[in-house]
């Protein structure tokens, strides 16, 4: 979490005094919130959110809670060391209480060794084959036992971190789960339990077997100090997720670079293979639905200095309270040079009841228009746009305005 306090001293020399905290509850509230509005629900087939309740008459449901990034607190690799704040499972032993019981077990490692030092050069040791089959042997037991599974996978600050010299590597030429978490998984999942997926990590991974046979999948990003409550809140239900994508996740490292903003001339098809994003750019779904309908742009003719006004209508046909985060992208159909199939220009989050709708308006303004042209100046240029609103940059509505050279509003 990113703390702004308001200095006395100068730019160099801060001087916060001995009274001043950045540890109140008042941060970790903000912590909380920043946390719950992140998450992104990348699969749910309806077993989300849980239900904390008792199995039979006197008997305590039993929630498994396994894998390498549920112990241990992840705040990425510029974030102080010691790592402080609420890991997955102490939170969800929190939020357990009187209401369930919480077993864990590793699963698999994931490094043995655990944070990243920037004062050392400490690359990441992998675990081996034999002590993680053991590690997954006993997750197994230990899920057979459950209700219930929540697996924690993904990366750590060692795995997902920038490169600065021959000894101190970065990034990876591969972005599939790290060592036998996928094997993990597998072996959690044929158990036919009620199963989460969570996924701690810093960058778009690889996970076409997990999207395949996961009921659940929450992308949970590094959350911060807070993040075993936030997981808990998400969970079973207090908080509803709202989060989207901000990058594209490819189903294969062969179709990087992958992001929505692409140039019309980009193309890449492969043989044997479907070249389109496991999740595109925007993704994110909801313990609730919501339907897009009559998108509307007023006026449809508009000089370079002129200003529209587009109108969609979101309705929420769910059964639960929830934010959307409705996305509106352009496309100038013709262009030179070249502009992408889609640029984000505005976006709006709002709340809706069961039931609810609303009309979202967006000011269509001549800077969301605008591009630079040959002669590297700034200016809208006339011709069509096409327009696009949505829940993502895939699931859209579309219509056309047309700029006009000395046009007046129509």
């Amino acid at each position: 979490m990113l703390v702004l306090l308001e200095r006395t001293g100068g730019l160099d020399t801060p001087d916060f005094g001995p009274e001043q905290s950045i540890d109140d509850p008042e941060d970790r509230a903000v912590a909380l919130r920043a946390a719950s509005e992140s998450f992104v629900l990348l699969a749910n087939d309806g077993m989300l959110p849980l239900v904390a309740s008792p199995a039979s008459a006197g008997a305590k449901p039993l929630l498994a809670v396994i894998g390498p990034n549920a112990e241990g607190i992840h705040l990425g690799g510029y974030s102080a060391i010691p790592m402080v704040g609420v890991d997955m499972l102490e939170g969800l032993r929190d939020y357990a209480k009187d209401k369930f019981n919480v077993l864990y077990a590793k699963g698999c490692t994931l490094t043995l060794n655990k944070e990243c030092n920037w004062q050392v050069n400490e690359n990441p040791i992998l675990g081996d084959w034999a002590t993680d089959q053991k590690l997954i042997d006993e997750a197994v037991e230990v899920a057979k036992k459950s209700d219930a599974v929540v697996v924690v996978l993904g990366e750590n600050e060692l795995i997902c971190r920038e490169a600065w010299n021959d000894v101190h590597r970065g990034d990876r030429d591969k972005l599939d789960l790290v060592g036998r978490q996928n094997d993990l998984a597998e072996a959690i999942l044929k158990l036919g339990k009620p199963t989460v997926v969570l996924l701690v990590n810093g960058r778009p991974l690889t996970i076409n077997a997990l999207a395949k046979s996961a009921p659940a999948i929450v992308e949970c990003w590094y959350l911060g100090q807070e993040t075993g409550h936030a997981i808990a809140d998400v969970l079973f239900g207090a908080v509803n997720p709202s989060g989207k994508l901000t990058a594209t996740f490819p189903a294969s490292v062969g179709e990087l670079p992958c992001y929505y903003d692409r140039k019309p001339s980009r193309f890449r098809n492969y043989v044997l293979a479907d070249t389109s994003a496991l999740f595109p750019f925007g993704y994110g779904l909801s313990y609730t639905s919501f339907d897009y309908s009559r998108l509307s742009i007023s006026p449809r003719t508009i000089s370079p200095s002129g200003k529209a006004e587009v109108a969609i209508h979101v309705r929420n046909t769910g059964t639960m309270k929830g934010d959307e985060i409705v996305q509106l992208y352009i496309h100038d159909i013709v262009s030179l040079p070249t502009r992408p199939v889609q640029e984000l220009k505005d976006f709006a989050r709002i709340t809706l009841a069961p039931g609810e709708e609303q009309t979202v308006t967006f000011t269509l303004t001549p800077d969301k228009l605008e591009s630079r042209g040959l002669d590297m100046k700034r200016r809208v240029p006339p011709g069509a746009f096409e327009i696009m609103v949505g829940r993502n940059s895939v699931e859209v509505l579309r219509d056309t305005i047309v700029v006009v050279q000395g046009a007046g509003s129509r």
